[in-house]
């Protein structure tokens, strides 16, 4: 599954709570698209669809869906605020390639 730190878990729960979004859970998935081919996409979600992987790491609950979970499985969510920009991280270790924000991979 994906590995969540604390930081990232708790800027999602700051999220959550700016938008009173209670209840909800962060879904983590993949598309096509970015410089190197696939993009991460981060999105709150309530339910669970059909046939996602859920967990919950230090108070959030994520949702993987299975098509996804092929290229996340391993992948640490952190988040950065330092001086080379701010925004969630992914650390990927099933990706071949990325870009040069991190945003997309290639496998």
């Amino acid at each position: 599954m994906i590995n969540m730190t604390e930081k990232a878990a708790e800027q999602v729960k700051g999220l959550l709570a700016k938008e009173n979004l209670d209840g909800y859970g962060l879904r983590v998935s993949v598309a096509g698209g970015g410089c190197s081919g696939l993009s991460y996409k981060l999105v709150f979600e309530k339910e669970e669809q059909q046939g996602d992987r859920v967990a919950e790491q230090h108070g959030v609950k994520l949702f993987v869906d299975p098509k996804s979970y092929l290229y996340l499985n391993g992948v640490t969510l952190d988040f950065s605020d330092g001086l080379n920009g701010t925004g969630f991280t992914f650390t990927n270790p099933n990706a071949k390639g990325t870009c040069g924000c991190g945003t997309s991979f290639h496998t």
